[in-house]
Parts: C-alpha cells; structure tokens; sequence
C-alpha cells in the first residue's frame, strides 16, 4: 500500500486548543531566543521562527506566540501557537519538538487501522491457607518537624542578591551544557521581606552585558519558581563547578541594576 502524505495548510482538519486566559508574551528578542533554546526547539545560532504542525493526513507552519505556565510552582510550559490563518492553538513544548523529525507520524499514515490484539488475564486464586495469628503491626517512626514552608509569589516581585558563582546547568533537552549565574543571600523585597537564600538565573545575553562576577550585588525584577539547578556533565573546567545545591530558579530578571 502506497503511504499517503500529508497535506499542506488543511485547516478544516485541525482541531484547536486556544489558551484559556490570558498568557506570556516575550518581552524581547533575547527573551524569545531564550526560551525557545530552553525548550529543545532551536540548537542552530539563528533560532527558528517558523515550526511545522503535523497531524495525520495534514502539516501546517507555525509561529509561537508565547506560553502559559501551570502546576504548583508554576514551572512547566504550554506553547500558545498561531497558524497561518491566524487560529491559536496550545500545544506541549516536548510534543512540537517530536513533530519537527522527519519520521513524526509515518507509521499512523500508513496504516488505516490499528488493530490491537485482545488478551484475557485470570485473576489469581485466593491462598485457601490463612496464618492463625495476625502478626503485630510495626509501630511507625516518629517524623520529624519540617522547616516553614516558603510561599513563593505567582507574580512578578522585586528582588535583591549578590553573584555567588558562574556555573553550568545541564540541559536535557538540548543535551548540552548551559551557562547559568547562581545568586546567594537572594531576598523578594515587599513590606514582608521573603528570605530565599541560594536561587538560579539562565546567564542571557541580557545579564551578559552586564559581565556579571562573583561577590557583585543586583537588584532586579522577576518571577521565581520552585526548580533544583541541573548540575552541568563532564566540566573539565573548576571555575563552573558546582559545590552546592541550588533549589530555586529565577525566570526572566529584567530591571537589573548594579548596586
């Protein structure tokens, strides 16, 4: 049977997700470059604008517009994306990603049908043999009090910090090293002065042009989010090395000032 390819620009054939409220956009360029590279869409030195959509009988060219965040640290990215005839749809970064190999939904066109074999399970008979004395239940440890949780602002807050190191931070997407600035004594200032400690940036070319080096304070605006800092693999250099582990992670500091 002959392989039927897809068809180009068959909008009457995609079904849409639009966003449900309002989403992020880029602030800029350097923003946009920076996220596309952080969701494993672009590895090239001119990151790309145009991505295709392909479903089972159609592809189709997309930009991204911007992402909408979820879960409780709000860490997690769904693309907002705007077809050719001006329809937006959401779509997960890592299911865009899969589309763009050449190979993304061959075998479904290729087969009108799945067919997918029955299977039959027994459930396991019941032991008829039962032990005659209930074994006495282990009394369960005593836990330990955990530290106060820190409740971490959704919006955009002012931050102060001071410039702990330079380090590289894999990432699994691009299957590569990033270069990253780990800040220490980092505190969101408010009339209620939040006290985060250790927190972590992606070092943009924003924050490049300011040839950032350790013991320098900062101010800056922000969004922050509960994510460890992915250590960097095979660092031959032991200035990008890190000693410590880093829980927090700052999202798109803007407003950067030197103190």
């Amino acid at each position: 049977m002959a392989i039927v390819l897809p068809h180009i620009e068959d909008s009457n054939t995609t079904h849409y997700i639009p966003p449900k409220n309002e989403y992020e956009t880029f602030q800029d360029e350097n923003h946009y470059e920076e996220k596309v590279r952080e969701w494993g869409l672009s590895t090239t030195k001119d990151v790309k604008r145009e991505f295709w959509y392909k479903d089972k009988n159609h592809q189709r060219l997309i930009t991204i517009k911007g992402y909408e965040t979820f879960g409780e640290t709000a860490d997690h990215n769904t693309l907002v994306i705007e077809f050719q005839d001006g329809n937006l749809s959401c779509i997960h970064p890592a299911y865009l990603k899969e589309m763009q190999a050449s190979s993304f939904g061959k075998e479904n066109w290729a087969q009108d049908e799945a067919v997918t074999p029955k299977t039959t399970s027994k459930a396991p008979k019941q032991s008829e043999k039962t032990d005659s004395a209930v074994k006495p239940k282990k009394q369960s440890k005593v836990k330990k009090e955990k530290p106060a949780k820190i409740v971490l602002p959704e919006e955009k807050v002012h931050f102060s910090g001071k410039v702990k190191q330079l380090a590289l931070s894999w990432n699994h997407f691009n299957e590569d090293n990033d270069e990253v600035i780990v800040l220490e004594n980092v505190r969101i200032q408010q009339d209620d002065a939040i006290e985060i400690g250790l927190a972590w940036c992606s070092h943009s070319k924003t924050l490049k042009k300011f040839e950032l080096s350790p013991g320098e304070t900062l101010e800056f605006d922000g969004k922050i989010v509960k994510k460890n800092l992915p250590k960097g693999k095979d660092v031959e250099d032991e200035a990008f090395i890190l000693d410590v582990s880093v829980p927090y992670k700052i999202n798109n500091p803007s407003k950067i000032t030197k103190i």
